[in-house]
């Protein structure tokens, strides 16, 4: 992708690293890698002397996070893993936070690149199993939430606004609840959650964390039964995925009896405008329930979509062709078995590139030694001027050459490491993702449909049917590098 803004990321632990390790040379290794693929570079995040146990909090984390959620840049080069973070809890974090914000992480050493086709799937795949750990210990836990829900123990988080914990009860604080009492009255007499935040902001009203108000906070506000007396409990879960969450069904709440802020009759008032207003609002575009709309293909080159009230994906074009939903979704359930590829295979994937990494390595090989003796050359120099066996207007006659030659060396050598940077990169974790090809196989029944879409997005070419055949094409075979 061309014209794509990216930052760099350089952090060493020690004094002793920075010293010795070279942050230059990471830096010059990343902007050489990011001019082979035609990036911007717009911003340098450095971190000196500080460790990778927790980097989070540091002012240039901060910086950097805040450009991504900001757009300002879209991609994160580092030279590797342990130099973004070495907290594995840390780095499940940023790695959710680019993916939330489709910004790209590009990890030299471990070859991981997202802004590529590869990379994307390696991504996906990981959020995939990620996805599918997270749900065996959320299935583990789930079910103490209800029953300490309905002891009337506390399920964790902040107070609502208008509100505060004292121990396991809920008190009314009475500047934020004085308020929430006028988001009701505003709505009552305006009807229009977004006049009744710009009057609280214009007001110089603002949330608990100081922002300014906004509509989806009225309305969240004007929702939450706990003015009225009703604490809910156990009536949402997390998706996992962006951190999203869902309402529950109705018959798993708890509720919960609490001070009340406002009387039952004006927040029933108010839910009714919202109610009345949600019945007119036309319903936004949902995203496809089926794990092959539009990707399944017919011989006629149409693509093929579930009708409303039908049970088989059929041909928008030629009209004829046509497979029920369970018989094509068990048929590349079991395709992927194919996908799962043994060590005869990875061995010939990575074969493909060993040839030229290993020439690249000796060229490195030979340039050290060159650098080496050009620097023993260059010290020689100076203690014969030291001892005074070389006159100082002759010294830069002979020193000038050498530290030509030393900097052309240098530079080689990072031309080369870069070479090496992209022709790993080409492969893009194509080992780890046939690696892990059978845990994907066995997690698939498990996952999220949106999950399982993104997978065959990215794993599969093409799924064509043609008079009773299927064919299915996967990316990523030996073939493909």
């Amino acid at each position: 992708m061309k014209d794509k803004k990216v930052g760099i990321w350089i952090r060493v632990s020690t004094e002793f690293q920075v010293k010795d390790d070279s942050p230059e040379h990471h830096e010059k290794r990343a902007r050489s890698y990011a001019e082979a693929k035609g990036w911007n570079i717009v911003e340098l995040y450095k971190l000196d002397a500080v460790s990778g146990k927790s980097v989070m909090d540091h002012p240039e984390a901060k910086r950097m996070l805040k450009d991504v959620r900001a757009g300002r840049i879209t991609g994160l080069i580092f030279s590797k893993l342990a130099r973004l973070a070495r907290n594995t809890k840390e780095l499940l974090e940023f790695s959710e936070i680019f993916r939330a914000y489709d910004a790209d992480l590009i990890s030299l050493s471990e070859s991981i690149d997202t802004s590529s086709s590869a990379g994307r799937l390696f991504y996906t795949m990981i959020a995939a199993l990620s996805e599918w750990e997270r749900s065996e210990i959320a299935e583990r836990v789930a079910a103490s939430v209800p029953i300490r829900a309905k002891l009337g123990k506390s399920l964790g988080g902040a107070a609502p606004f208008g509100y505060r914990w004292e121990g396991k009860n809920l008190f009314i604080e009475e500047k934020e609840a004085q308020v929430r009492k006028i988001i009701y009255e505003l709505f009552i007499e305006h009807k229009r959650k977004a006049t009744v935040a710009d009057i609280l902001n214009r007001k110089g009203y603002r949330t608990r964390n100081g922002s300014e108000f906004s509509d989806t906070t009225i309305g969240r506000l004007l929702r939450d039964p706990v003015a009225k007396g009703l604490r809910r409990a156990n009536y949402t879960k997390s998706l996992g995925e962006n951190k999203k969450w869902e309402m529950k069904p109705k018959e798993d709440w708890v509720m919960i009896t609490c001070p009340a802020i406002i009387d039952e009759a004006t927040w029933d008032s108010c839910n009714a405008i919202l109610d009345s207003q949600e019945v007119k609002r036309n319903q936004p575009t949902r995203k496809s329930a089926h794990l092959f709309s539009g990707i399944l293909l017919c011989s006629c080159g149409g693509k093929m979509y579930v009708p409303t009230r039908v049970t088989k994906y059929m041909c928008s074009r030629c009209k004829k062709t046509n497979i029920m939903i369970d018989d094509i979704e068990s048929i590349y359930y079991e395709n992927l078995k194919s996908f799962i590829l043994g060590k005869d295979d990875i061995a010939i994937l990575n074969a493909r590139s060993k040839n030229e990494i290993d020439s690249k390595n000796q060229e490195l090989v030979v340039l050290g030694i060159e650098k080496n003796n050009i620097r023993q050359e260059m010290d020689k120099l100076v203690l014969l001027h030291n001892k005074d066996q070389l006159p100082t207007e002759r010294f830069g006659e002979y020193y000038t050459p050498l530290n030509l030659r030393l900097k052309q060396c240098e530079d080689s050598i990072l031309d080369i490491e870069s070479q090496l940077d992209y022709i790993k990169h080409q492969q893009l974790n194509g080992e780890y993702i046939l690696e892990n090809a059978d845990s994907l196989y066995k997690s698939w029944p498990k996952l999220s449909i949106e999950s399982r879409r993104k997978v065959v997005e990215e794993l599969t070419e093409s799924i064509i049917i043609s008079n009773d055949e299927i064919y299915i094409k996967f990316h990523f075979t030996p073939n493909s590098y």
